[in-house]
């Protein structure tokens, strides 16, 4: 892989970064600490960035596409437990601090560019920068959160409650997402889906 500062795009990468909701606001210093970590990944869609039950653990900062967490189970079946898009991350943390297997696999919805780090690296990053570690607690607590609100619609709110939920949660995807993947999250039919969108005009 290549890193950001030898990549032939690499003004564009920077600005992309820029941009990402975890790291927009560092300071200068700490970019310069940070950038030399990175290697840019490139994937087409289907494509693995991590898989269930890995041990080499990687921070993922979503630069172009969109990216999905899955989990399966022995029989093959899964479950879309969220997505991330352009300034959003992905992240392996907790599976690393806790010592086990990544628990879910992160696959590619599109095509997809990230810039990544190997998981010890970013720990002592954030080790060296306290404010960056609080500023990631906190994001991975929200997105703990949201993985665990998504697991309770499922089971609590009807089919129409768990699309009207999404839209209102995230406009920004709703248009983006292809219908098989949204029907998987949504654990609808697509023939269900295209039905619920035409009845509610979304």
């Amino acid at each position: 892989m290549t890193t950001i500062a030898n990549h032939p795009q690499r003004n564009t990468l920077r600005l992309q970064l820029r941009e990402n909701l975890l790291l927009k606001d560092m300071r200068q210093e700490q970019w310069e600490a940070l950038e030399p970590l990175l290697t840019v990944g490139e994937y087409r869609k289907g494509d693995r960035l991590a898989r269930q039950g890995d041990e080499e653990m990687v921070q993922f900062f979503v630069l172009e596409g969109m990216v999905k967490r899955v989990v399966s189970n022995p029989e093959g079946h899964e479950m879309i437990l969220r997505f991330a898009a352009e300034t959003e991350m992905d992240t392996s943390f907790a599976a690393w601090r806790l010592r086990t297997p990544i628990p879910y696999s992160i696959v590619a919805v599109t095509g997809a560019r990230t810039a990544e780090l190997p998981m010890p690296l970013w720990a002592e990053f954030l080790e060296h920068h306290p404010e960056m570690k609080q500023r990631f607690d906190f994001e991975l607590m929200k997105l703990m959160s949201e993985v665990m609100a998504h697991t309770i619609t499922l089971h609590l709110l009807d089919a129409p409650g768990r699309l009207s939920r999404f839209n209102r949660k995230h406009p920004e995807l709703a248009t983006r997402i292809p219908k098989k993947e949204l029907a998987a999250y949504l654990n609808l039919t697509p023939e269900t889906l295209s039905r619920l969108k035409q009845r509610f005009g979304s």
